[in-house]
Formats: C-alpha cells, structure tokens, sequence
C-alpha cells in the first residue's frame, strides 16, 4: 500500500486547491472544502475537522473505492476500525505539513500522514522515540471522530448529497468507545507545582526582566484570566490588544477576548490580574493602565513591529518556566511532584485557574469567566468529592 497524499492545504491556501487524482469523486472534495472553509474562524477547530475529514476522504476512496452517499453504517463501522489500527503506510512519527512550496510551486508533502504516533512528554525527555508499532488512539480521539463525522454528514444531509448520516445509524457506539463511571479527573498542577512556578518566574522576572517580564505576564494571564493559548497570541480572526481591557462605568475591568468556536466573551480581571498588567505596561514604557485608544499588541514581537503570532514560541516560553520549576523542586528534593509537572503543558494553566476559583467563587461566574458553554463543563473542575472520597479511603487497613 503506498503513502496516502494529503488533500486539504493550510487555512490561508484553500482557495487555491484543486481535486487531488487519489479521489475519484469531485463532489465529495467540492462539499467537504465547502465544510471546512466554514471553520475559517478557529484553526484548532478548521485542523480538527480537516484532520476526521481528510482520513474519511482518504479511506472511502482508496480502501473502500466508493463516494461518500453511497457509504453506509456498515461502512462507518469498518472506517473506524481501520483507524483503531491503520497501515503502517498512513502513519508518521512526527507533525508534518499537508503541502510544502517547492521551486515556486504547492506541492504535497512526501513526509505527511493521516495518522501520527505520539509519546508522553516525559517519555520523550527521558529519550524515548515515537514507534509506528505503538499507534494507538486515546478515547478522546475517537469521540471526537465520531462528532466531526456526525456534524459532517448533517451538513451532507442539508445540501442533500446524502439521505442518510451512518455515523447517526451506529447504535453500538460502545464497541468503540467506553462509557466512565464518573467525569475524567481534569489534568492540572497541584498547590505545590503552580507555587513554583509562579514563584520561580517571578524570580526569573526580577534577575532579568529584559527577557523574562513579558513571561510573567503571559504565565500570569494564562492561570488568572483562564486563557488559551489562542486567546493571547494573535491570528486572521483575533489581534489581542492593550485596549481589550478596559474598564466598566462602576470602575470594573474586564478583558474581552474571542476564543474557541470565534466566540467572544468578557473576563472579570481580578485585583491580582491588574496588578500584573500595571506591572508589564511599567516594564513596557507605557502608562500604568490602557486607554480605550490604546490599540498596541498585548504581545509585542521582540524583534520587528506587530503583535506575537506564533502559538508554539509561546508553547516554548511556558515550557522553560516548567522546566525551571522542576529543577527546583528536584533540588528541594520533591522529586514525585518535578516527575509529574514533566507533563504538563500550557493548557493545564487554564485548568489549573479554573480549578482553585471554582473552590470560593460562584459556578456561574467561572464558567462565565471561562467561556464553558454550560455548568456542566465546569462542574467537572470541582473536585471536592475526590477529595472526600480518596481522604475517606486513606487510611483503611487491612
């Protein structure tokens, strides 16, 4: 079996595609593009959807050789078990671009796959490599498959390319993916790992501001304000900006922000918060608060005008914080606690945030605050009965 090739370039190059030969069926390209430009707001969300959508496209016409209408439940079933466990023709070991220019031309990228092997942070630090053999999906994985999929043949349903959604049809979704007993635990530093971090960047801060203030801002508005890391790096659809916090009639401040789904929200910025800010615009050069004119990046570039576009330096400025932090709980000797923080990424700053508010502030303003589209979500992030539960099986003997 040979490679399969990519079909759908980056946000910025789809109006420039064209069918590849692999498939047969122009109408299946020409209604999934369609679909996708539709998620032109969110990158996450647009890579989340190309991602189901191209192995789809890919599996119907080179495994199954049929158009997508004519694919049915039974279908839907062996598509997603062929992604449980794919050839290892359609497996990377690393993130590759769809298409790389080449003597002034598009072209798609031999190094590219649909599925990619990953291992754990740690793992990878201590030098373990990822292996085609260890593929493997998580059950977040294949939920998420199930509701692109579904949302993408909804979508079939409404142009009337299908008169059917198969992904609907599959009743014994439990083959696949396996029900929890209760909520899976959030994933965030404990008391002690968030202590030092925020301790040690502080330090970072005050032994060289030069490089590091702008490092304590982001740490601090990661954790105090529930942000992702979209939400404070600029793209086509957000530029933050020193103005996006402003402040109300009765003398609040709130920052206004546009996050997942391109929906825009309002944070309530805390006293700890503004303090930070007033400290990173005074290391700026610029006045103690912003003005509603004040339409500079909140992040600029170090080098060159404009505002910070690139998720992964950020990604990297937070790693180092980590990493920081880590060595000095090795060196205080916690090393359980410097073990566990080697897998923590970015993201976990925002749970983290949630999680110690959600224990003396209002459900309903933290979710709020965190743009959760119900309590639900949020309730996951109260753990007080795990806590109960784990205190009360402690100390049980034999």
């Amino acid at each position: 079996m040979q490679n399969p090739p990519p079909i759908f370039d980056a946000l910025e190059q789809l109006d420039f595609l064209s069918k590849p030969n692999c498939l047969k069926e122009i109408k299946d390209f020409s209604f999934a593009l369609d679909f996708l430009k539709a998620y032109r707001g969110s990158q996450g969300t647009f890579n989340s959807y190309r991602r189901e959508i191209e192995r789809l496209l890919l599996w119907s016409s080179l495994i199954a050789k049929k158009p997508l209408k004519e694919l049915n439940r039974q279908d839907i079933e062996a598509f997603l078990e062929f992604c449980q466990n794919p050839p290892k023709e359609w497996v990377g070991i690393k993130k590759a671009p769809h298409f790389i220019n080449k003597e002034g031309l598009r072209i798609a990228n031999p190094e590219w796959r649909p599925f990619v092997v990953t291992v754990a942070k740690s793992a990878f630090r201590k030098g373990k490599k990822p292996e085609i053999k260890n593929f493997a999906r998580s059950q977040g994985a294949v939920k998420e498959t199930f509701a692109i999929l579904s949302s993408f043949y909804n979508y079939l349903l409404q142009e009337e390319y299908v008169f059917a959604n198969p992904v609907a049809l599959i009743r014994q979704k439990s083959q696949f993916i396996r029900r929890q007993q209760s909520m899976p635990k959030v994933r965030r530093l404990s008391e002690m790992q968030w202590h030092y971090v925020i301790e040690n960047t502080k330090k970072m801060a005050e032994e060289n501001p030069i490089m590091q203030e702008r490092t304590l801002f982001i740490i601090t508005a990661l954790y105090a304000m529930y942000l992702r890391i979209s939400e404070l790096t600029a793209s086509a659809r957000w530029l933050p900006k020193m103005s996006d916090f402003n402040r109300d009639s009765e003398g609040s401040w709130w920052f206004n922000t546009v996050g997942k789904g391109n929906k825009q929200r309002q944070i309530a910025v805390s006293d700890a918060m503004l303090e930070a800010l007033k400290r990173y615009r005074k290391f700026l050069g610029l006045s103690q608060l912003p003005s509603p004119a004040d339409n500079s990046p909140l992040l600029p570039k170090e080098k060159g005008k404009g505002a910070i576009s690139s998720t992964t330096y950020v990604r990297e400025i937070v790693q180092s914080c980590f990493d920081s932090a880590i060595e000095k709980l090795k060196k205080d000797g916690q090393e359980e606690e410097a073990e566990t923080l080697n897998e923590a990424t970015v993201h976990w700053l925002r749970h983290t945030g949630i999680s110690d508010d959600v224990k003396h502030r209002p459900r309903e303003h933290v979710r709020d605050d965190a743009g959760h589209s119900s309590s639900a979500t949020t309730d996951r992030y109260i753990d007080i009965e795990l806590r109960a539960r784990h205190a009360s099986a402690k100390k049980k003997s034999l």
